[in-house]
């Protein structure tokens, strides 16, 4: 089992910053990648940024030069710092892992591990 917790968001003034913090835990061999997706009302959810075990970043266009991701792999754990936020940046924010695991026979991967979402509101 694998658990994703998260921790951060809520309410923020236009043009200004938070900073979303993601654990994974449980029976976890290495984590390939870990990410930031959001969803806002009516909308699909999306990808924001992710970023690899390796250090590698992807962001969405509509955040670049404004977010952050990093993560330290000690802990097992992504921050995504959000700055210079906009109202459209208003939605349910989720983490999610690509994990190996073993099974106690096998080394297996899975990439929809999810974090429980967190609110971040901005206002206008």
């Amino acid at each position: 089992q694998v658990q994703l917790v998260e921790s951060g968001g809520g309410l923020v003034q236009a043009g200004g910053s938070q900073r979303l913090s993601c654990a994974a835990s449980g029976s976890i061999f290495s984590i390939v990648a870990m990410g930031w997706y959001r969803q806002a009302p009516g909308k699909q959810r999306e990808l924001v940024a992710a970023i690899t075990s390796g250090g590698s970043t992807n962001y969405a266009d509509s955040v670049k030069g404004r977010f952050t991701i990093s993560r330290d792999n000690a802990k097992n754990t992504v921050y995504l710092q959000m700055n210079s936020l906009k109202p459209e940046d208003t939605a349910v924010y989720y983490c999610n892992a690509d994990i190996t695991y073993y099974d106690g026979t096998y080394y297996r991967r899975n990439s929809d591990y999810w974090g429980q979402g967190t609110q971040v509101t901005v206002s206008s």
